[in-house]
Formats: structure tokens, sequence, C-alpha cells
């Protein structure tokens, strides 16, 4: 895996405050967690390859950045990541959704795939894989194996893995780590 972002930005910390509070409704929870996400796809698309291009502004002709990398595909794992589709889609309206379904085993606590529907041309988009919990790591592990078999590799490199909140422990980061 390429890069583990850290989201420490005051405004994600604070939204996040604001989630956890037990006052806080489910409207509002589910407000938040869409602005969480987009603040968190905001961060880990910042290094998206760009060109220039020239463009006709309506005062003259110049140069710009237009983004010149992959598309972008969006993967919740069902049914958590859904709460950031919206989120994450708003500031990339253009990519294709796909979703992982998980569960996990009651007796080996182990999570089985039980869907996967991804975008029919996966192998040529970064995914961002969505998941707002970081637990066991068990779920984020499983779903990189279907995202790394759309992309065409072995590992998820090419994929950008998306968890919105800080995980306290570091072991549990460092399975999915390992995983991908």
């Amino acid at each position: 895996m390429g890069k583990v972002y850290i989201f420490d930005h005051p405004l994600i910390q604070h939204k996040l405050t604001l989630m956890r509070d037990v006052r806080t409704g489910a409207k509002e929870f589910r407000e938040l967690l869409e602005e969480i996400s987009m603040l968190m796809v905001y961060e880990v698309t910042r290094d998206l390859p760009t060109k220039e291009v020239e463009i006709e502004t309506p005062l003259c002709k110049t140069t710009a950045r237009h983004l010149s990398g992959k598309k972008v595909g969006i993967v919740p794992i069902l049914r958590a990541g859904l709460g950031m589709v919206d989120g994450v889609a708003k500031l990339i309206p253009a990519a294709r959704i796909g979703h992982i379904g998980l569960y996990r085993d009651p007796e080996t606590l182990q999570p089985v795939e039980y869907y996967c529907k991804l975008p029919a041309d996966s192998e040529s988009r970064e995914l961002l894989v969505l998941d707002p919990m970081l637990a066991t790591g068990g779920s984020a592990s499983a779903a990189a194996c279907p995202a790394a078999r759309a992309a065409g590799s072995v590992s998820v490199g090419m994929a950008l893995l998306v968890f919105p909140i800080l995980c306290s422990r570091a072991r549990r980061l460092g399975s999915l780590v390992r995983a991908c």
C-alpha cells in the first residue's frame, strides 16, 4: 500500500467528535459522515495526476490543470460504507460505483464475502474502498482481495483504501497494511 493517511485536520476531528456524541441524532450523524467523507477524499486524492490543458476563459486563452490519470471507482463495503458514498460522489461525480458485501462468520469470526459487484472497467480505475470503521481490520482486508482482483493485481497497490475513523490500536491498522 502506497500511503497511510492520518486524518488529523481540525474540521475532521470536530465533526468526528460531534458524530460520536450520544446527543447526535441519526439525521445529523449521516450528514456529518457525508461531510467527513468529503474532507477525507479531498486529502487522499491530493496526489492524483494532472496535466496542463489549454482552455478558453471569458477573457482569454490560458493553461490550467486537469485530471489525467485513471478514472475513479467508489466501492463501499456494505452496509456501513454506503453512508460515505454521497460525500465522495459529490466531489467525484463521474466515478462509477460498485459494492462489496461482507459478513462475519459467527463461528470463525472471519469475514465472508457474500456480494461483489465492481465497475466493469475496475482494472483501469483507482478504487476508493469505503468503510467508516476499522475494528479488527478483517473486513477491510477481505474487501481488499476482490478490489485487487478487479484491479488486475495481486496487491491493492493501485487502490486507495479510505477509513474515516482513527484507529486507537496500531496493530489493527497493521493487519490491513499487511493484507495489501
